[in-house]
């Protein structure tokens, strides 16, 4: 079976004019780039998201949930459908709910959305820039709270496959997600109302360039969301793990929230405030039938949750919100 000529979704992005501002995404979708696109799977992964079952949802959801439905599926599309969507474990980012399928990922997604939305500039007609979006669950999210666009950037190539799983249930939705780093996004700049970098910047070696990309992306006056990893600490103090911390080994700077703070305002950003402060449990992360390796439990001390197997301060994390000035 050939994978899709469009297999990231972008084609409508053509019928825009050339001054459109999204017209330096339409590179996106050229047969060249896929196929710089260095991944040995990749096809497979297309032509697994090809095959499967054609069902069109008469229901969707995605103000409280991510979810797709359709009244008659038949219980031989729904194994179908379960036995093609495992063929992307592990599922990280979630939960999803499609024709009866329930994907029950490692994170429960929703309880972060649940803690950050009270605080989100109003979304209805604006533009959302969700920085390493994994599988995208929080881009959808953003479609729910009213966004007329979303764009998700992620290079990790099995989360991309993922989004495109689900977005072929949830077609025609102004919600697209690009296999990029932040440091290689083309452009348009300037132009998102709302831009969200979650569980990113521990994991970048410079975060002071990540906070001053995400600004260039922000129209004057929008809004950026910063949630990461904390630990406690005087404003400059910031932990840097010697190898791994929770057994994860790229974690690069884990800082206090005054440091947090001063790093955003170092780089320019106003109103710069906490919103958020919650210890991860296990509620929230852990091992599932969909995500069948090492989570949270692994990576804390048995005898002593409040310590990483490392002997380093459990996770916490902070959800920190600040503007670009106008």
């Amino acid at each position: 079976m050939n994978p899709p000529k469009d297999p990231f979704g972008l084609a409508a992005l053509h019928e825009a004019g050339s001054d459109s501002p999204l017209a330096e995404l339409r590179a996106i979708t050229d047969p060249a780039y896929i196929d710089t696109l260095n991944h040995g799977d990749l096809q497979d992964w297309l032509a697994v998201i090809e095959s499967l079952p054609d069902l069109r949802p008469t229901h969707i959801e995605l103000k409280n949930g991510v979810s797709a439905g359709l009244a008659g599926v038949t219980a031989e599309q729904i194994e179908t459908l379960e036995t093609q969507l495992r063929k992307f474990i592990p599922w990280r980012k979630g939960p999803f709910d499609l024709f009866g399928v329930s994907l029950d990922t490692e994170w429960d997604s929703g309880m972060k959305w649940e803690r950050l939305v009270p605080h989100l500039d109003p979304l209805a007609g604006k533009r959302v820039l969700d920085v390493g979006c994994g599988n995208g669950y929080h881009c959808w999210r953003a479609l729910g709270e009213g966004a007329d666009l979303v764009i998700g950037l992620e290079p990790y190539l099995l989360y991309v496959m993922q989004f495109l799983a689900v977005r072929k249930y949830l077609a025609g939705l102004p919600c697209h997600l690009l296999p990029l780093r932040l440091e290689h996004y083309p452009g348009p700049f300037r132009f998102y109302d709302t831009v969200l970098s979650m569980g990113v910047i521990y994991h970048v070696r410079s975060p002071i360039d990540h906070l001053l990309l995400l600004k260039n992306c922000v129209k004057p006056g929008g809004q950026v969301v910063l949630e990461t990893l904390v630990v406690e600490g005087e404003e400059g103090y910031s932990l840097t793990p010697a190898s791994r911390y929770a057994r994860m080994s790229n974690v690069w700077f884990i800082p206090s929230v005054p440091t947090l703070q001063r790093w955003m305002l170092r780089c320019g950003f106003t109103d710069v405030r906490l919103v958020d402060l919650t210890t991860t449990s296990e509620a929230e992360q852990r091992s599932t039938s969909w995500m069948p390796f090492q989570s949270l439990a692994d990576g804390l001390d048995r005898s002593d949750s409040s310590r990483t197997v490392e002997g380093l301060p459990a996770p916490r994390r902070a959800i920190m919100v600040g503007r670009v000035a106008p």
